[in-house]
């Protein structure tokens, strides 16, 4: 309500990964129901996370594990 009313903003982004994905989604819907007349604008994207660990031990080299995530960004407008 403060986003949309009282600062007055055009649009509203919310963006989530993982496990939150539903949760963002279930925001995105009440925020419709509370604000009639919004569009609604989804993108699903893969963003890669790369990890890098450094070894305990000297001598030892650097692991790195590569994961892909998935996000959802939905833009209310």
């Amino acid at each position: 309500a403060t986003v949309f009313n009282e600062l007055k903003k055009p649009y509203v982004i919310v963006q989530a990964t993982g496990n939150a994905l539903t949760k963002a989604v279930t925001a995105a819907e009440v925020i419709k129901r509370r604000f009639k007349g919004l569009h609604q604008i989804t993108e699903l994207k893969t963003v890669e996370i790369v990890d890098e660990y450094e070894p305990l031990e000297e001598g030892l080299d650097k692991v790195t594990d590569v994961r892909h995530v998935s996000v959802i960004e939905i833009k209310l407008s």
